[in-house]
């Protein structure tokens, strides 16, 4: 049996509640969002599945989601960020690019990030999380544009995946083989 990796999006924050721009820039989780994160715990431990290495994005946001699914003791990675929106961070979400292909580039002008660095930086740091020995089942907690752009990465059906909707706590899984990620599946719990 492979390696596998469960990449999961954060919980609900005020900042998604006000439709605000969130990336870099951070907001605490809502009732919700502590709840999605509890729920998302329970389901890993209903399950048996446990986990030698935990791992989330420098962002509060999410490790009080990780600290919610998980007592475990985990490590904090800059790799595993949000995508940066620049001057767009906190104003208004109608403000962003409404596809991903328009990511690639929209954001640079307000000295935000493309889309395919934040994909190249996620590879990056997964890659070199999964390669290392001991690291059989791997949870990470990163951010919704973050794990879209890895799996747009390894996947090449991620539209779709993304049409079936990107909630908060959206739990993607993957097995890592021979340094390759493949897409397993999307564990939606709401």
């Amino acid at each position: 049996m492979g390696k596998k990796l469960y990449l999961v999006r954060h919980g609900e924050t005020q900042f998604n509640v006000e439709h605000r721009v969130q990336g870099w820039c951070d907001s605490p989780l809502t009732a919700r969002g502590r709840e999605q994160a509890r729920t998302v715990g329970r389901y890993f431990e209903e399950r048996g599945i446990a986990f030698d290495h935990v791992y989330c994005s420098t962002s509060e946001r999410a490790s009080d989601t990780l600290e919610l699914m998980t007592s475990m003791p985990y490590t904090r990675l800059r790799g595993l960020k949000e995508m940066n929106f620049g001057k767009l961070e906190g104003l208004p979400d109608y403000l962003c690019a409404k596809t991903p292909e328009e990511c690639v580039s929209y954001y640079l002008p307000f000295g935000g990030d493309s889309s395919d660095w934040v994909r190249d930086r996620m590879v990056e740091t997964l890659t070199q999380v999964m390669s290392q020995e001991g690291h059989e089942r791997v949870l990470a907690v990163s951010h919704g544009g973050a794990n879209y752009n890895f799996l747009r990465a390894v996947y090449h059906a991620a539209k779709e995946e993304l049409a079936r909707g990107w909630g908060n706590c959206l739990i993607l899984v993957f097995d890592f083989e021979d340094g390759v990620f493949s897409f397993e599946q999307a564990i939606r719990l709401e």
